[in-house]
């Protein structure tokens, strides 16, 4: 029996049809669409939140704040210091003020004094006196620092005060401080003269020299005191100048 040629359309025929071959579809790209253009309509522009922040945020300043500025008004004082140091403690003082980089928290620091006229040796001088040896005044105002910057400086004691509390001086003892303290060019220096009416004196200089006498009046304009005499036994006022009595 003769074999068959197997029958090019058996579908069992391993033979395959190059029309029927199926080859991998790969997808196409598709391309996204452009963002739309919008037209100019010349309106507004709208522009980033400036206030959203970022990282690269920084503070901002305002310029002439002052968040560390004193607060409260600026009193006057007494302070309490080696006497005869009274110049040299202010000087000091002033100085670690502006060491310290306090000087919005104080004003003036003075040492109360006036002018007067002495005589001494027979010579005529005018020379700046104390009103008050032992203190000074200083102008300021009253926190932690500078409670401790002035008590931490040299020669300085305490403040004046009750309790242990500094207590500000009243308004009114200020300006008869300021006004007794300030320099007055157009006014005379006032005399110093240190007797009172009643002080029983001697003369040391003159015609009534080594004469006694009581003190009757004082003329600070002129330098000169009224001593009541013993002459001839009777009393007598005689016009002396100051320097040239002593104290019995």
């Amino acid at each position: 029996m003769t074999d068959m040629p197997d029958d090019p359309h058996d579908a069992s025929s391993p033979a395959t049809d190059p029309a029927r071959s199926i080859h991998p579809v790969h997808a196409l790209p598709v391309d996204e669409p452009a963002p739309a253009v919008a037209e100019d309509d010349d309106g507004p522009v709208e522009l980033e939140d400036p206030f959203a922040g970022g990282e690269d945020a920084k503070p901002v300043s305002v310029a002439g704040a002052d968040d560390d500025g004193p607060v409260g008004e600026k009193q006057w004082y007494i302070l309490k210091v080696q006497s005869n140091r009274e110049d040299s403690i202010r000087e000091t003082l002033q100085r670690r003020i502006s060491m310290q980089g306090l000087d919005k928290w104080f004003g003036e620091v003075i040492v109360p004094k006036e002018q007067v006229t002495e005589f001494k040796s027979g010579k005529k001088r005018v020379v700046w006196r104390k009103l008050y040896p032992g203190y000074i005044l200083v102008n300021m105002i009253l926190n932690d620092d500078t409670w401790y910057l002035v008590r931490e400086t040299g020669g300085i004691g305490d403040f004046t005060g009750s309790a242990g509390r500094p207590a500000p001086m009243l308004p009114q003892d200020v300006a008869k401080l300021l006004h007794k303290a300030e320099a007055k060019p157009d006014e005379a220096p006032r005399l110093k003269i240190n007797f009172k009416k009643g002080d029983r004196v001697k003369i040391t200089e003159g015609t009534f020299e080594n004469f006694e006498g009581e003190v009757e009046a004082i003329d600070e304009a002129n330098g000169r005191v009224t001593v009541m005499l013993s002459i001839f036994g009777r009393s007598t006022p005689v016009d002396i100048e100051y320097w040239q009595i002593e104290s019995v």
